[in-house]
């Protein structure tokens, strides 16, 4: 019997449509003799959409018209059975869309990846691909993650975090990175990947234009010293807290002094026939990376450490940043729900798309099963004592 899974993408997020272009990439590589799979997208405005249509990239040039499409829906515990139903509901209709065996949220930055959709899926006690919510939260959280990892032995750079209330003298935080990290400093928002609001400052002048620019995408700010001379190198891991495995290394090539939005998904894919962009997997990159046998067993061992010691679980990718001038390595920040899903590093170890898949699913499972074997409540009810 095939398993009914349901793949969710979009979402409120300024990567919604990197998500949409990693997903469609996995549905097209996923296994249909294992899967019946029932793509779910989730508008701008969060709300639930499904038709054959919506796993089709071309589709998504005129969203209004995908939608008119479509069919609205929403998830539902029925019965110990989680549902898709049509939503608004029909009087005297089946509303019944599919049961759905295992979610596959392919989702990326804020109000998706953080923990929120994770969160949702486990209150409604549906088994799901990827981390956790607590290894999602963390793993969004750029400041949490630093001192989680530091806390863990792992190299990260030292920084400085802002909010919003403080923004409001923005003097006084200018000032703080002038004299507690010194120029250059790179400005990033703390909860977003895709290098969305992400610049470097050489002076007050630029660092306020950065700050400015941040605080359009986030409510906290994160400020750190910018390596100067900088090779980046990722790695992803595929795993869980009991077994994780690294992928090869890759070096992305970038434009600028940090490899911004355009260089990842803009610059080497778009307009192609087929559907547009190819997200991460069109990105101009360096496989295996130009880097020594023992340098690349260092960040291999250091991905899969701090993978496990965040509790996560699936397939993430963790970028690290080499400082040439000192010859250290720094973990830079992990994405837990990587731009396609980084299944071009997996290829050149032997792993297709298609395996990769298969293996995030079958750790979802792992997980559902541990988890029926641990006591969340009591069959009780203490309101009821007199």
């Amino acid at each position: 019997m095939r398993i009914k899974l349901c793949v969710l993408f979009g979402g409120k997020s300024v990567e919604h449509e990197v998500s949409v272009i990693s997903a469609l990439q996995a549905i097209a590589s996923l296994d249909t003799s294992k899967y019946d799979i029932i793509p779910v997208y989730i508008t701008k405005e969060n709300e639930f959409y499904t038709s054959f249509e919506c796993s089709c990239i071309e589709e998504y040039k005129n969203i209004p018209a995908l939608i008119k499409k479509s069919t609205r829906c929403v998830l539902m515990n029925m019965d110990g059975k989680v549902k898709l139903l049509r939503y608004p509901f029909k009087k005297f209709s089946n509303n019944v869309i599919s049961e759905i065996d295992v979610a596959f949220p392919i989702v990326h930055g804020t109000n998706v990846e953080d923990g929120t959709l994770q969160g949702y899926l486990k209150t409604l006690g549906l088994p799901f691909v990827g981390c956790d919510v607590t290894s999602s939260a963390v793993g969004m959280d750029k400041y949490v993650m630093k001192t989680v990892l530091k806390d863990n032995d792992v190299p990260v750079l030292d920084c400085l975090r802002f909010n919003l209330s403080q923004y409001s003298e923005p003097q006084k935080l200018i000032d703080a990175c002038r004299e507690k990290i010194g120029y250059p400093v790179i400005v990033k928002p703390v909860n977003l990947g895709s290098s969305v609001g992400i610049s470097v400052a050489h002076n007050d002048s630029e660092l306020s234009v950065s700050l400015d620019d941040a605080f359009k995408f986030a409510s906290q700010v994160l400020v750190e010293r910018a390596i100067t001379n900088l090779k980046e190198i990722n790695c992803s891991v595929l795993g869980d807290v009991d077994f994780a495995e690294a992928s090869e290394c890759e070096q992305p090539a970038k434009s600028d002094e940090i490899l911004s939005y355009a260089d990842k998904y803009t610059s080497g894919g778009g307009g192609k026939k087929g559907g547009g962009s190819k997200g991460m997997a069109s990105l101009a990159r360096k496989i295996p990376a130009d880097i020594t046998p023992e340098r690349r067993e260092e960040i291999r061992s250091l991905a899969v450490k701090a993978f496990q010691c965040l509790g996560c679980n699936g397939v993430s990718r963790i970028d690290f940043m080499i400082d040439e001038d000192t010859d250290k390595v720094y973990l830079n920040e992990i994405n837990t729900i990587p731009g396609s899903l980084s299944f071009y590093l997996w290829e050149p170890l032997g792993v297709p798309y298609t395996k990769l898949l298969d293996k995030m699913i079958a750790l979802a499972l792992k997980r559902r099963r541990e988890e029926e074997s641990i006591v969340f409540s009591f069959e009780t009810n203490i309101l009821s004592i007199d």
